[in-house]
């Protein structure tokens, strides 16, 4: 039994249905031809020119989070380019390492500020005293927790919930919100806010991560519209695996690879693409995976696949720790 008997009047719209399936395909060669061409133009194009951060944004930098991983890494490259570092973090004795290391390899000024985001919004007032009368010309939103591993939310603790909002998402705003007049009087400046590739859609066993990371991503992204033409640069990171200690908890996620860059590696990515994408992935690999992300795959796909990826992890971890008892 043929087509035509089965569904009747199928010929009738077989032309129309060929010219969508056309235009379908044809609008998602004309994705990926521009995810190609502004991947080229951000992560290679973007290493032949020599950045000039002081002369285009200001003297000081200031990076939140800045002890160890992604953090310490931005704090080195800003400095390399000689800005001056002021360093925000919780442990005082990390924070001096890094900040003698700092000193001593690129010749700047450094000033720590011990203090702990997961306390909330007492902090910023102290925060604000150590940025008067400085020239604030960037400012990395970085600090960030992460569960410890994937878990149920109802295996969280009131602290896992607090931290979440506490650090991840009011960190950014009340940051921002203590920088960004400077840089608008003086019409110049880069605020870069690390988002996540788990904030493009929920997470199952990562629930409050992805939400939070969601709300960085969603954030930035609003203040960049609010604020082109003004002379003030906005930029939204969203990397996927970085080898930090967020990952710790797996080698699966932890261990180096093309696909999950060392910190190192991945900031003096990120970094060349300040000026050139308003929003990135800062790794050339976790921006082929965001594009297949936004382009090819659903939430419902997404939140599938995550949801076994990250039962997996659970599993392979509770079968590391039972072997090692």
């Amino acid at each position: 039994m043929g087509c035509d008997a089965l569904i009747p009047g199928l010929g009738d719209f077989e032309y129309v249905l060929t010219v969508v399936g056309l235009l379908y395909v044809v609008k998602l060669a004309i994705q990926t031809l521009w995810a190609i061409v502004n991947g080229i133009r951000d992560h290679w194009w973007s290493r032949l020119w020599k950045k000039h951060l002081v002369e285009d944004y200001g003297k000081w930098a200031v990076v939140t989070g800045c002890s160890d991983g992604i953090g310490k890494e931005y704090a080195k490259e800003l400095a390399k380019s000689g800005m001056n570092i002021i360093l925000i973090s919780r442990t005082l004795e990390k924070l001096q390492k890094v900040s003698t290391e700092i000193g001593q390899e690129y010749g700047v000024e450094t000033e720590i500020v011990q203090l702990d985001f997961m306390t909330g919004r007492p902090i910023y007032e102290d925060i604000a005293k150590h940025l008067e009368d400085k020239e604030i010309g960037v400012l990395v939103n970085n600090v960030g927790v992460m569960l410890s591993h994937p878990m149920e939310f109802e295996l969280s603790s009131d602290k896992d919930i607090w931290n979440h909002i506490n650090v991840n998402m009011a960190s950014v705003p009340a940051m921002t919100k203590l920088i960004l007049p400077g840089m608008l009087s003086r019409g110049k400046g880069a605020i870069i806010n690390v988002a996540s590739i788990a904030g493009l859609h929920p997470i199952p066993l990562m629930g409050i991560y992805s939400a939070s990371k969601a709300f960085v991503d969603y954030f930035s992204q609003a203040l960049d519209w609010e604020y082109r033409g003004s002379g003030i640069t906005v930029q939204t990171v969203t990397p996927s695996y970085v080898s930090t200690n967020m990952t710790k908890f797996s080698e699966l996620v932890h261990r180096p690879s093309v696909l999950i860059p060392t910190a190192q590696t991945f900031v003096s990515n990120a970094l060349h693409t300040l000026g050139y994408a308003r929003r990135t992935s800062g790794y050339w690999a976790h921006g082929i995976q965001v594009h297949m992300v936004e382009t090819f795959v659903n939430k419902w796909m997404f939140m599938y696949g995550n949801y076994m990826w990250n039962s997996y992890l659970l599993w392979n971890m509770k079968k590391n720790q039972a072997r090692s008892r």
